[in-house]
């Protein structure tokens, strides 16, 4: 089934089986994570490369700085049923730090060029960000992380001197160039190319799941 008949078909399901049906979907990618004044310090940054995949995250357990995270994403109105499913694992995540779901319409001055809509995104998204913002820009040409690194990367925020995480999905056409320039980090959500509304569930199901790993919960396992 290609994504995008999935997505129809999941949408036509009721309430509860609509979030069985979501969950399920999103557990097919559980073991990836990724998916558009002074900066914050880069080099402070998760050393990916150092944490080999499944080996497991070395601020499990500990006091790791809860940074705020805030969400920011390009793209049409989601639909009833993803939002719904969206908001239930925000709500979970707020167990742990303050979380922002800010969602910034496509193409917001009906450019008819695909370069003039992806520069408009570009500038909308930008004004937004704050100096001391730790930016993730999810990407399909991203770097490729698991979830325990995923994990490390939230528990590593707070060593950035960054006052909040924000992770950043693109519209239709991607990120624009300053958005791609402003990131401290690109990753990837699949190897996939993930229709957008499936990719926001990926990510609040992965960032919830990161703070189960941190908090050594079971809901990971």
């Amino acid at each position: 089934m290609g994504l995008s008949i999935g997505l129809h078909f999941i949408m036509s399901l009721n309430p509860i089986a609509l979030r069985m049906r979501i969950r399920a979907y999103i557990g097919l990618f559980s073991d990836t994570a990724g998916y558009g004044g002074k900066r914050p310090d880069t080099a402070s940054a998760t050393n990916f490369s150092a944490l080999p995949s499944g080996k497991g995250c070395k601020y499990t357990g500990q006091a790791v700085g809860a940074l705020p995270i805030r969400i920011m994403s390009v793209g049409k109105k989601r639909s009833q049923g993803v939002q719904l499913v969206v908001d239930d694992y925000i709500q979970r995540l707020k167990l742990y730090c303050s979380v922002e779901d800010v969602h910034i319409k496509n193409n917001p001055k009906n450019a008819s060029d695909w370069r003039a809509q992806v520069d408009h995104e570009d500038s909308a998204v930008m004004d937004l960000i704050r100096s001391d913002d730790w930016v993730v820009l999810l990407d399909e040409r991203g770097k490729d992380i698991g979830s325990m690194q995923m994990a490390e990367l939230i528990g590593g925020a707070g060593n950035t001197g960054a006052s909040r995480l924000l992770f950043c999905v693109g519209g239709p056409y991607g990120h624009g160039k300053h958005m791609r320039e402003r990131a401290n980090i690109s990753i990837k959500l699949s190897s996939m190319v993930l229709n957008h509304q499936i990719a926001i569930l990926v990510l609040v199901e992965q960032l919830y799941r990161s703070w189960t790993i941190l908090k050594g919960q079971n809901y990971h396992r």
